[in-house]
């Protein structure tokens, strides 16, 4: 029995013949229909070359457990998450690398009712089942159907649901959807909005699905892949702009003069927008940065509910807490309404009803800008990262007002504060600092992380902006 490198923690993702190929993905598709007990599987697939045989490959496995496909075709990750729950499957796959390289490939799992998959719920009995591969023949062979139509059809629905389109002023907005899988589904939207009466009108760039991606892996995390957006947001007049990653399960704004839009501040707009409908709802938020976030919902009389990074377990908090909203500074945000799942399609139509009813986008963030100001986050990588970490925590321990151990390190410091992370998956330190009111904290909080984190002694760097965004270049590069 060879094991299978590509199962991680909560999905499947590796490189090309390497760690995943047609026969492995046959394997994945028989062992989630045995370990789950499945008799209606969800089945979609995003854009990349590989992805249309790897489903194949994946229908076939589930056929010959006498399970029903139910074939989204090409198809977002959040599609699949929504038509699990829709038509009342016993669980969803789609087949998608999001944001990795050209060279890899992936899934994206969910059980019955749209909730998430993990090693105590499913995965590990999945991952011992395609490293066994001893399949019986089944006494009858499953189908396919091709639900593509009708399955878009229910969803867009659903996300225009979320919009007020009565409270909509006409705006422009540029969308990239970086060559990835986002288009047909954003002009499907779009084209119900427009048939709803919503004053809007789109500029698109770089819209049609291509899986060789002719201008890079679409990822706008990646400060080096956010230009071409800013630059055409400005070039359009739009009022904001948004971009997508691959599988457009996350979503990135842009103001109307181009500047970025960091996740964190997003966040907090969209757990306002919803405890205004909403008072008194709780909202869920990632350990990263926090305070931005908490101020918000405490002065909007809602409930903030800290839980860890990571899909999974957002998701079972959102469940577990009945959760308007959540959100994580990485872009992903979470609905309640939108069977407790991620979507990178609801957001961009609330701040499109959050610009008509307030004003530009740049407005809206500036003062929680200047309020709780943050450095986003920060990758070092490191042959030995717990040592770096243990070096930073023996500094920081004495001195913090408390310190948060749900994901990673939280240390508070008073007026600033920072989280350090290791990656689960790579020999890499994250770091994330924020402070009350004072970028000047932000610039010596991370260059005194950063010191100690390379075994050099701490530094007090000059003040200023210009200087802070020196060492996140730095860092970055």
């Amino acid at each position: 029995m060879n094991p299978l490198t590509c199962f991680k923690a909560y999905d499947i993702r590796g490189r090309l013949g390497v760690d995943l190929d047609e026969d492995i993905a046959y394997r994945i598709g028989r062992a989630f229909a045995q370990a789950l007990g499945t008799k209606a599987v969800v089945l979609g697939r995003d854009v990349r070359a590989s992805s249309e045989a790897l489903a194949a490959s994946v229908a076939r496995g589930l056929v010959d457990e006498s399970c029903r496909v139910l074939d989204l075709g090409l198809s977002g990750t959040e599609e699949m998450y929504f038509a699990t729950s829709n038509f009342g499957a016993d669980g969803g796959i789609c087949v998608t690398a999001s944001h990795n390289p050209m060279d890899y490939n992936g899934m994206k799992m969910v059980r019955a009712g749209s909730a998430p998959l993990d090693a105590a719920t499913g995965l590990a009995r999945i991952k011992a089942l395609a490293e066994e591969n001893a399949f019986a023949e089944a006494n009858e062979r499953g189908s396919i159907t091709d639900i593509s139509d009708e399955a878009r059809v229910a969803y867009v629905d659903r996300v225009c649901s979320f919009t007020d389109i009565a409270a909509l002023k006409p705006l422009k907005i540029l969308v990239n959807a970086g060559h990835g899988t986002a288009g047909p589904t954003f002009d499907a939207i779009a084209e119900r909005m427009q048939g709803l009466g919503a004053p809007l009108v789109f500029e698109r760039l770089f819209h049609e699905p291509d899986g060789t991606f002719p201008q890079g892996i679409p990822n706008p995390l990646l400060p080096e892949n956010r230009p071409a957006t800013a630059e055409a947001v400005r070039t359009s007049g739009a009022d904001f702009g948004v971009a997508w990653d691959g599988d457009f399960d996350r979503c990135f704004f842009f103001d109307h003069t181009g500047s970025f839009i960091d996740g964190e501040y997003v966040v907090g707009l969209l757990a306002e927008a919803f405890l205004t409908k909403d008072p008194g709802a709780t909202i869920i938020h990632d350990p990263r940065i926090i305070w931005n976030t908490q101020d918000i919902v405490a002065k909007a009389g809602g409930r903030a509910v800290q839980t860890r990074t990571g899909h999974a377990f957002i998701k079972q908090a959102m469940r577990d807490e009945n959760a308007v909203y959540g959100g994580e500074m990485s872009a992903h945000h979470y609905f309640r309404d939108f069977v407790f799942c991620d979507s990178g399609m609801i957001p961009w139509l609330l701040v499109a009803e959050l610009v008509s009813r307030h004003g530009p986008l740049a407005d809206l963030v500036a003062h929680r800008k200047t309020t709780f100001p943050s450095s986003g986050e920060i990758n070092f990588t490191f042959e030995d990262p717990k040592a770096a970490i243990a070096r930073v925590r023996a500094a920081f321990e004495p001195q913090a007002i408390a310190i948060d151990e749900m994901d990673g390190f939280g240390f508070d410091l008073g007026d600033w504060r920072f989280n350090l992370r290791s990656s689960n998956t790579e020999p890499v330190v994250r770091l994330n600092v924020e402070a009350r009111g004072d970028v000047n904290l932000v610039v010596e909080g991370v260059e005194r992380v950063k010191s100690l984190l390379l075994g050099e002694s701490p530094v007090f760097p000059p003040s200023g902006i210009e200087h802070f965004m020196n060492i996140i270049t730095k860092s970055l590069a």
